[in-house]
């Protein structure tokens, strides 16, 4: 943590302070920020970072994805879109890992979307089980609320064809036959029979990815949904890792609240909101009501379109259950973090909600969440400012999902999901993320999303919602921060705030929105001004 000056390039302190010349850092803190002659007055032995024409801004906070199954899922098998296009090539991949697989061990793989592969449907259980005949194969969306079983992992979890759907969970049939799609919460019947990670393969998956995320800039991230893989050897996985010097980031920590989580066992063991410190904080729990608008699962009051298949999608829980949950945990003291994308969602959410906030409990300075909140209305945005609770949005999914928007809900409302600019300029402090492993976790990415609206094949959604560079990089670090109730520390640059920097290969503030798309990494990263992704060793 050796003082140093950066300077040569813009310094971004916040969308509030704007642009520096340089700025000095000491013990992990900025010490100042202005002018290169004032800098240097404060700290005139410091060595210097030359940016040379790059641009310095606060570090990425990853405010909503899971870290953790994101480090496993590096070791499975990748069928994200962008690798994987047609079936043939997953079933390869799959294939290839079965055979490397000893007999009878799983075969795990994540990310193929169904819409975007030759089919335009998902594997069934019968494709999967000609390449993997002795091996159980579980395929998970990359929405993450649904996946594909082969007949190996159905017997395994004892799901048959009289196997009734769980509660706020579909196991799909076709003519009275199985599948092997699991929808929603039906997936615990296969994921809790899939043999849990030892305690050193999950703390190398926490450090696996937040190396990988220290490389693209980010200093801070969160696991939304702690619990739901290997249960409570999750909890003690993190504080490992911290402990022992494996965790790069920052970690805000989610519990898994659905009653298959493990929150309450949690709250037994002694765990409450905000223990910890900035480098591991427990402070939130999670609960589902409903589930993606790509897989036709989101809650919404008006139908698909017939031609994407119809239905209002799923509710994870009836109103009564949902609002007892979070009735218990807001009573708790936790933080509420609530997967809402639908506008019927939001409303079961923000009904329960408004019944929870009381005058022994009020919702006063608390920052409840809802993560998503995609497609809301006027009046639900009205109610969540005037009770402080805030979106956390995905716009990197208008990138990855929104021609599938398009074609299941129709142009008109898919163009008003996810509006940054309204959201921003209202005061709702939306922090920008990526529900990694669902979408990339490059912020890259999400900038030129939020900066045009377009998709990855062009098409503009709601180009009244497009913000500035700038608004779209306090969306993904001060908003981020603030909702973890750390924007007094982090999210800016400015004196006494904490050094937590990234350095990219451009100046993203005057560059193309195409630029920086394809041609902007991060080259730097510090977290507390020690430094942990350095491309060029420039910071040696």
């Amino acid at each position: 943590m050796a003082d140093m000056i950066f300077t040569g390039g813009p310094i971004f302190r916040g969308l509030a302070g704007g642009f520096a010349e340089a700025m000095a850092i000491r013990d992990g803190r900025v010490l100042a920020v202005g002018t290169l002659a004032e800098v240097e007055a404060a700290a005139p032995a410091a060595r210097r970072i030359d940016l040379a024409g790059r641009a310095a801004i606060p570090a990425f906070n990853e405010a909503h994805m899971h870290l953790l199954p994101y480090g496993l899922a590096l070791a499975g098998v990748n069928l994200r879109a962008e690798q994987v296009r047609t079936l043939d090539e997953a079933l390869k991949r799959i294939g290839d890992a079965a055979k490397a697989a000893p007999k009878g061990a799983w075969v795990l793989g994540r990310g193929y979307d169904h819409a975007e592969l030759d089919i335009g449907r998902h594997p069934t259980a019968a494709e999967l089980d000609a390449v993997s005949p002795d091996n159980p194969v579980f395929i998970v969306r990359t929405c993450g609320h649904m996946g594909v079983a082969n007949t190996a992992a159905m017997r395994a979890a004892g799901v048959g064809h009289n196997t009734p759907d769980p509660e706020g969970g579909v196991i799909e049939r076709k003519r009275g036959a199985l599948t092997g799609l699991f929808q929603e919460r039906a997936m615990r019947l296969v994921r809790d029979v899939i043999p849990p990670p030892d305690a050193e393969s999950l703390v190398a998956a926490i450090e696996r990815a937040g190396n990988h995320l220290a490389s693209f800039g980010f200093a801070s991230a969160t696991d939304m949904n702690v619990g739901m893989t290997a249960g409570m050897a999750e909890v003690e996985a993190f504080h490992a890792a911290v402990a022992t010097g494996r965790s790069p980031l920052r970690m805000w920590n989610v519990l898994a609240g659905n009653p298959e989580g493990i929150a309450q066992q949690a709250w037994e063991a002694g765990l409450r909101p905000n223990q910890g410190d900035d480098m591991l904080r427990w402070g939130a729990v999670k609960v589902f009501a409903d589930g993606s608008a790509g897989g036709l699962t989101a809650a919404f009051f008006d139908p698909y379109l017939e031609s994407a298949g119809g239905g209002t999608g799923v509710f994870t829980f009836p109103d009564d259950k949902i609002h007892a949950l979070l009735k218990l945990y807001h009573e708790q003291g936790w933080q509420l973090d609530i997967h809402a994308i639908g506008d019927a969602a939001i409303e079961q959410v923000l009904q329960g909600m408004e019944a929870a906030d009381s005058e022994a409990h009020p919702f006063v300075g608390r920052r409840h969440r809802i993560e998503h909140c995609g497609f809301l209305n006027r009046d639900q945005m009205r109610r969540m400012k005037a009770r402080g609770i805030l979106p956390v949005p995905q716009p990197v999914f208008m990138y990855e999902f929104g021609d599938l928007y398009i074609r299941n809900l129709g142009l008109p409302r898919s163009e008003n999901a996810y509006p940054m600019r309204t959201w921003l300029e209202e005061g709702h402090h939306p922090a920008a993320s990526s529900d990694c492993p669902v979408s990339t976790v490059d912020p890259f990415i999400n900038l030129f999303t939020m900066i045009t609206r377009k998709t990855s094949r062009g098409t503009v959604m709601g180009a009244g919602e497009a913000l500035t560079v700038e608004q779209a990089v306090h969306c993904q670090t001060w908003c981020g921060a603030y909702t973890q109730f750390a924007e007094d520390r982090r999210g800016t640059l400015e004196p006494g705030m904490m050094a937590d920097i990234a350095v990219l290969s451009r100046d993203i503030f005057s560059s193309s929105p195409e630029q920086i798309l394809h041609d902007t990494r991060a080259d730097l990263t510090l977290r507390g001004g020690t430094v942990i992704f350095d491309r060029h060793g420039e910071a040696a």
